[in-house]
């Protein structure tokens, strides 16, 4: 089985059209999740990385899935990463290989547009817009690019009987839990921080890093920490931005069919 784990403000719909393509040609179970917060999943005052790969465990228990290639795109990447790297040491769990799509196990501060995504959604929620519109035009003065907006807004919903749009996500809690995604819960060999505390860890599963070669979220500075987190890791890069699956479906599939 494939399962596929999102990125920050996505939802398995966007995984839907690659999914199926996926099942279609190599004949394999294809789960895409909503993780936390996301989606049609249920809300969380918090949303670790490490609770994201609990709930990602759970589901494999749930399905009895067995024999699970994980792939995560950009915060599912990181979550795919966690829970790697947290059942380490158990040889019953249904985890066999991993592809992290553009992005890596590093610590960082989360970049700044992403706050001001989540201030712009919370002015929509706000305003009580009639019409989605309404809503694009207030996050056009946040983003420009077309693209990007309808993505964001793709969480946007009008409940029945409701009089305005709202988001489906909770944007105001999401607001708090944004820090706490620019974290990662383990130390790899070699790379401890003294007096942190977290576990050092590393896997040595089959892994894949998949990058955008015009994104920066891999990047030379933080492959050697891909690899001292995953010693068998395999590294690719395709010509894309950090949306690499929407923006090169076939080359996305061809790499990952080969990993497999």
């Amino acid at each position: 089985s494939i399962v596929v784990a999102h990125g920050l403000f996505g939802s398995k719909q966007n995984w839907r059209s690659i999914a199926r393509a996926m099942a279609a040609k190599w004949g394999l179970d294809v789960w895409a999740v909503d993780l936390r917060n996301h989606g049609t999943s249920p809300h969380a005052s918090s949303m670790t990385y490490s609770e994201h790969a609990a709930d990602l465990s759970a589901f494999f228990a749930q399905h009895g899935l067995e024999h699970v290639a994980l792939v995560g795109h950009s915060m599912g990447g990181k979550t795919v990463q966690t829970l790697a790297l947290s059942r380490v040491g158990e040889p019953t769990h249904p985890l066999h290989s991993l592809v992290s799509v553009d992005m890596a196990p590093a610590r960082g501060s989360l970049s700044p547009e992403f706050a001001r995504y989540m201030d712009a959604m919370v002015e929509i929620e706000e305003a009580k817009c009639a019409s989605r519109k309404d809503a694009d035009e207030i996050m056009q003065r946040t983003e420009p690019d077309a693209g990007v907006r309808s993505f964001l807004l793709t969480n946007l919903e009008r409940r029945k009987d409701a009089a305005h749009w709202s988001f489906r996500i909770p944007v105001r809690s999401l607001q708090t839990q944004l820090p706490a995604l620019g974290d990662f819960p383990f130390d790899a060999p070699g790379q401890e921080e003294a007096g942190s505390g977290r576990p050092v860890r590393s896997w040595d599963g089959p892994t894949l890093f998949m990058k955008g070669a015009k994104s920066k979220y891999i990047n030379r500075r933080n492959i050697p920490i891909c690899d001292a987190y995953f010693p068998n890791a395999q590294h690719v890069s395709l010509d894309a931005g950090h949306w690499v699956q929407a923006e090169r479906p076939n080359e996305f599939q061809e790499v990952l069919g080969r990993f497999l």
